[in-house]
């Protein structure tokens, strides 16, 4: 009996850890891409899709989009936002990607390629909660660089 109570103590602490962290934090939620109010670069992808949820002490990204060529690409990150890097599945682009947290409404984030980085950025809810801009500069694997804004509202 002992051992069901601090077993279920123990859960409902970790849930409603989670649930705090996931209330607390405008970033965490599902975001779709509003191509009307966004800055693309024509070459390049579009990420569609992105979903921030917690998992544990961490945070899981999650984004699906299209490549150049209109291909299905999807893509994941577990981490915090500690500025450090932690590795990427799924993009043939990157496998190392870190977020920053600057302030309760904006990230910093850095994009890499075998130790190299391609791409930074920063990631700002604004204060409604309701929509973010994602400002990103990079270069391509031909080093042309380029820089992009992508709007998205919140679901």
């Amino acid at each position: 009996m002992k051992t069901k109570t601090i077993g279920l103590t123990v859960a409902l602490c970790f849930v409603a850890g989670a649930t705090c962290f996931t209330a607390d934090d405008p970033q965490i939620g599902t975001w779709k891409l509003n191509e009307a109010k966004s800055k693309l670069t024509p070459e390049a992808g579009k990420n569609t899709t992105v979903v921030y949820e917690a998992a544990g002490d961490q945070v899981k990204v999650v984004i699906d989009g299209t490549d150049k060529d209109g291909k299905p690409t999807h893509n994941e990150w577990t981490g915090k936002f500690d500025g450090k890097d932690y590795a990427v599945t799924g993009d043939p682009k990157s496998d190392m990607r870190s977020y920053k947290k600057i302030d309760d409404h904006t990230l910093a984030f850095t994009v890499k390629k075998d130790g190299k980085t391609t791409a930074t950025g920063r990631i700002v809810v604004a204060a409604d909660g309701k929509s973010r801009m994602v400002t990103a500069k990079g270069a391509d694997e031909q080093g042309k660089k380029s820089k992009e804004k992508a709007a998205y509202d919140k679901q």
